[in-house]
């Protein structure tokens, strides 16, 4: 079980018990996937500018595109064939060669209304990515809000509605065509973080004023916060085959520190899609704890849950949040954290 851990200092490879790393010669990398071996791992910054590291075949290349207007690099996901980034500000590219050119994916941006989007506190970003591999596409733009595609990237919607809870988080919400698009039907707009669910239309998202979930692909977004020690956090992860089942790390607020609610680290677990939760701390810092977990610094997969903190510490759950083990420390500020597929 290998895990990608993006940090401001390069990119490191978690196995076992070794740290392996930096790698991506100490870029900062914002978000990194890997599939077989290989891995792309996305960053850059003010100096370096924006690029793509690859490693394939045990080799390490850098493409920096071109990515055009873009500062740095934010997210990247694996679609089948193709390979999807994000950036500052909020571009979509596409690679078709396995991430050694790029090219724009314009339709996103050149959507009417793209013009208004306003930046959050890190900038107008596109931090995360999901892709169904049939041409569905979802972006996450802080503060921007949710964007779908069906067909791969050449038309784009905005999905931002508000719905009400109706019935489990298996079924799915009545998607709400032909009626009038209400400004207080609207949710808050920026985006921290999405999740697949693990059922056909089910998502899961963290924005800066709770938690919500969708069950229509993003048509309509209910909350799901009640039961939440605060309505501010960033990561979402959601268990590969259990529908209901994620987990959030919320914060004590937005200008209050955002470090754990009364500095106690508890991730926080639903079994039933957000209808009811449970704080898992065995393990954690049980006090003075004063790290934030940001928006990519939590995944799941079939082997267990791992977070990562700007404290450079990385925890891992093997029974899927119920106690939690420090497999790293010290490293730098974690900015993402996933399982290599």
């Amino acid at each position: 079980m290998e895990i990608l851990v993006g940090t401001t200092k390069g990119l490191f490879v978690l196995d076992g018990g070794r740290v392996a790393g930096p790698y991506c010669e100490g870029w900062p990398i914002n978000h990194a996937v890997g599939r077989g071996g290989d891995i792309w791992a996305a960053g850059g910054g003010k100096w370096e500018g924006a690029g793509v590291w690859r490693r394939v075949g045990g080799d390490w290349a850098l493409s920096q595109g071109p990515f055009p207007g873009a500062e740095q690099l934010w997210s990247v996901c694996l679609d089948g064939g193709r390979v999807l980034a994000g950036s500052k500000p909020a571009y979509l590219f596409e690679s078709l060669d396995g991430g050694a050119s790029w090219q724009r994916l314009d339709a996103l941006t050149d959507q009417p209304g793209a013009d208004q989007w306003q930046p959050g506190a890190a900038g107008l970003t596109l931090h995360t990515i999901l892709c169904d591999g049939r041409g569905g596409v979802w972006v996450g733009i802080s503060a921007a809000g949710v964007f779908e595609s069906r067909d791969g990237g050449k038309s784009w919607a905005m999905r931002n509605r508000r719905g009400n809870r109706a019935g489990p988080a298996g079924a799915l919400a009545r998607v709400w065509e032909g009626e009038e698009f209400r400004r207080e039907d609207e949710i808050f707009s920026c985006v921290h973080n999405l999740a697949f669910g693990a059922a056909e239309g089910l998502i899961y998202m963290q924005n800066h004023q709770g938690v919500y979930r969708s069950r229509d692909a993003g048509a309509v977004w209910e909350e799901v916060t009640e039961g939440l020690p605060s309505t501010f956090g960033f990561p979402v992860a959601a268990h590969p085959s259990k529908p209901g089942t994620f987990w959030v790390f919320p914060l004590n607020g937005d200008s209050l520190g955002r470090y754990p609610v009364d500095g106690r680290a508890l991730v926080w677990k639903t079994t039933d899609g957000g209808e009811s939760w449970a704080g898992k701390g065995k393990g954690l810092p049980e006090r003075d704890c004063f790290f934030t977990v940001l928006r990519q610094g939590m995944a799941a997969s079939a082997d267990g849950v791992a977070f990562g903190t700007n404290s450079g510490s990385v925890f891992l759950s093997g029974d899927e949040g119920e106690s939690w083990e420090e497999i790293a420390r010290h490293l730098p500020t974690v900015l993402s954290v996933e399982f290599m597929r």
